[in-house]
């Protein structure tokens, strides 16, 4: 399949996701495949633990198009978790604490006020294989 279909545009190509998230070799590592208004659509393949952060501007929204996603959530003094099969959607609303975790690992899309960073307002050292991000495009 031709690789311009994979390039991040704001409208009137499609994108075949697929084929993008084939192209990601790294984990936590999203990449923009279309922007929305001010909104990125970004794909990542996920595996692990993710860092507990916040993003106190916008919502983050999580759709799983492989795999499975565990969010964990804290908000108002408590903990639970989001489980999220292929096919599920969850978004987390501005301001709670969450931790994305993918044991098995997992493709993912998510939707975010483009120049969002990925770990939020984590502040602390980052594990391997996890940088601070606002998303890349496919051709960088």
């Amino acid at each position: 399949m031709s690789t311009e279909n994979t390039r991040p545009v704001r409208s009137g190509e499609p994108v075949d996701l697929q084929d993008s998230l084939s192209r990601i070799d790294r984990t936590w590592d999203p990449r923009i495949a279309l922007r929305v208004n001010d909104y990125d659509v970004r794909l990542a393949k996920v595996k692990g633990d993710f860092v507990w952060h916040s993003h106190e501007d916008t919502d983050e929204f999580f759709l799983v198009i492989e795999g499975e996603l565990r969010i964990g959530l804290r908000e108002g003094g408590t903990e639970r978790e989001v489980v999220l099969a292929t096919g599920q959607a969850f978004t987390v609303p501005r301001g709670v604490e969450h931790r994305p975790v993918s044991p098995g690992g997992a493709s993912i899309l998510m939707f975010e006020l483009s120049g969002t960073v990925n770990v939020g307002d984590h502040d602390g050292p980052l594990p391997d294989g996890i940088a601070a991000t606002s998303g890349r495009t496919f051709n960088e």
